[in-house]
């Protein structure tokens, strides 16, 4: 089997591709980064390659089909558990995105390759400032109090972040000898929290709070 011109070509478009969203990735400091995505691209546009030229007269989709369930395993492997929040989906979903254009190109569909490329990097670089602004809409934070064991004030609390308008995601109380440590995960708008906060500050019967 020879080497063809168009297969250099498909490699080139491929570490091209890779690379792209690739820096992305290693400028946020990723799990899968610059090196990592060009060879996801390269590795799929190779297989999709050699499944063609392996398999021309039965199928040639049966190798290729298998590019998908391995990309799988490798984008599980970037989902980390961080307390209540789960990170890595991004990234994993990156993979499976860089896997399909190293698919894109070494089927020789480049339009639908270059399509792709474009989206990831607009989605990647763009779309981050737009989360930003969401963001500040409903931040995500964790209080934790200190204060005498009385289940009245747990109440007065809850009550009082209903009424600044924050939300209680989840909330957990133990006793502490005679003290009480309650602990809330609270979402809400930054101006909120900084009620809440002030409030916490000014209440004499807290000893202690953190979030």
């Amino acid at each position: 089997m020879d080497l063809a011109w168009e297969d250099v070509i498909k490699i080139a478009l491929a570490i091209l591709a890779g690379g792209l969203v690739g820096m992305e990735r290693e400028f946020r400091d990723k799990a899968a980064g610059f090196r990592t995505l060009i060879f996801i691209c390269v590795g799929s546009a190779a297989i999709t390659i050699l499944s063609a030229r392996l398999a021309p007269a039965s199928d040639p989709n049966r190798i290729a089909a298998n590019i998908v369930t391995g990309i799988g395993f490798l984008g599980a492997g970037a989902i980390l558990r961080d307390g209540v929040r789960v990170t890595g989906l991004t990234t994993a979903a990156t993979i499976w995105l860089v896997a399909a254009m190293g698919m894109a190109i070494g089927g020789g569909q480049y339009l639908l390759a270059g399509m792709l490329v474009g989206f990831a990097i607009i989605v990647l670089w763009l779309f981050p400032y737009v989360e930003l602004v969401i963001g500040r809409t409903r931040d995500y934070h964790t209080y934790e109090v200190i204060c005498p064991v009385d289940l009245e004030k747990i109440d007065a609390l809850e009550n009082k972040m209903r009424e600044i308008g924050l939300k209680i995601r989840a909330g957990q109380h133990v006793k502490e000898g005679e003290c009480m440590r309650c602990s809330w995960e609270i979402s809400g708008s930054p101006k909120k929290h900084a009620q809440l906060t002030k409030y916490l500050f000014s209440d004499p019967g807290i000893k202690e709070f953190k979030y």
